[in-house]
């Protein structure tokens, strides 16, 4: 098939009234409904045509340029101010955006500069860019897009609706189900960090088993999911990955959970439903964290422990109230030692 162009990212839609874009969010309106709103932009940007949300006073006043703002119920507009209330001003904001800027399907084909085996089965719409390897067996499903020099491994699954950005590298044994995003420069399905001593040298276990991603995951540039050792790495729905996260060997993550950049997540550890995992948390083998836990950025969880559900933070990672505790009992020591200190002189 012919080359083709990268499609854009759509136009804005025709301008709305605050108003219509009231009843579209099921807000109220403060001021003028009757505002013409043709764009958005963040608080500190937005001109008297673009709307834009507020969470907090100081954030509105920094959008006193702009030509409406959504904003939580109980926050002042103010007098001359043409605001929106709704309960969560930035998750409406995200639905705004949606709708004036709507994504467009990108154009279907395949490049001639890709490589497709023959056994390869492509569903209706897909796109291959250029450079992109598909290798034998392999099946993507209807609506999928493989960008620049993406790799599809022998075998593999990629279901529908799937964004695969530039040199993802996706190696035999890996099955994405639909609509997964994973962004460029991603490595999934490498090989676990397994090794035993033979008493001289370390010798590598045999990496044999594979990796699931499962619907509406997105996975941040240049993060690396390991295939297990034996059974699976599992990656639940609608989690998702920031950039340059590291996921070890037959670890599973639950659904709808959020890991922040440089996390890395050892062999065999379990991670619930819910879990909020801030920077450049490390995460040791075979620990447990619960449904509904927090770790705070830069937390250390050692190897077999098991956290609840509560927010955590520290090395090793501990309560957020106990770890609170123990520094104002430090602050307090420090502040006494100096005043004896001062005393004695």
């Amino acid at each position: 098939m012919k080359a083709f162009e990268e499609s854009g990212s759509g136009a804005a839609a025709e301008p709305s009234s605050v108003g219509e874009l009231a009843t579209y969010l099921g807000g109220e309106v403060v001021g003028d409904p009757g505002r013409r709103i043709d764009g958005a932009a963040s608080a500190e940007s937005a001109g008297p045509s673009q709307i834009t949300f507020a969470l907090d006073q100081r954030t509105l006043e920094t959008a006193a340029g702009a030509g409406c703002v959504v904003i939580p119920p109980g926050l002042q507009a103010g007098a001359g101010r043409t605001c929106i209330r709704v309960p969560q001003p930035k998750l409406a904001f995200v639905k705004l955006l949606e709708r004036m800027w709507p994504a467009v399907a990108p154009e279907p084909g395949i490049d001639p500069q890709a490589q497709v085996h023959r056994s390869a089965r492509l569903g209706s719409g897909v796109r291959i860019e250029a450079f992109a390897v598909i290798e034998a067996e392999a099946q993507i499903g209807a609506g999928s897009v493989l960008g620049c020099g993406a790799v599809v491994g022998r075998g593999n699954r990629v279901g529908e609706q799937c964004r695969i950005y530039p040199r993802v590298v996706l190696y035999p044994g890996v099955t994405l189900q639909d609509r997964v995003i994973v962004h460029a420069g991603v490595v999934i399905g490498s090989d676990g960090f397994g090794y035993v001593s033979d008493g001289v040298q370390a010798r590598k276990f045999p990496q044999l088993g594979t990796v699931v991603i499962e619907s509406d995951v997105e996975i941040g540039a240049n993060s690396t999911i390991d295939r297990g050792a034996l059974g699976e790495t599992r990656i639940g729905r609608g989690t998702k990955l920031d950039n340059l996260v590291q996921i070890g060997h037959n670890v599973r993550i639950g659904r709808h959970c959020l890991v922040a950049a440089q996390t890395g997540i050892g062999g065999s550890a379990v991670v619930g439903d819910g879990v909020i995992i801030a920077g450049q948390v490390g995460i040791a083998d075979h620990a447990r964290i619960g449904d509904g836990v927090t770790l705070g950025g830069k937390s250390g969880v050692p190897a077999g422990r098991f956290l609840t559900r509560g927010v955590y933070w520290g090395v090793p990672a501990r309560p957020l109230d106990e770890v609170k505790r123990q520094l104002a009992a430090l602050a307090l020591l420090a502040k006494r030692r100096g005043e004896r200190g001062r005393a004695a002189k």
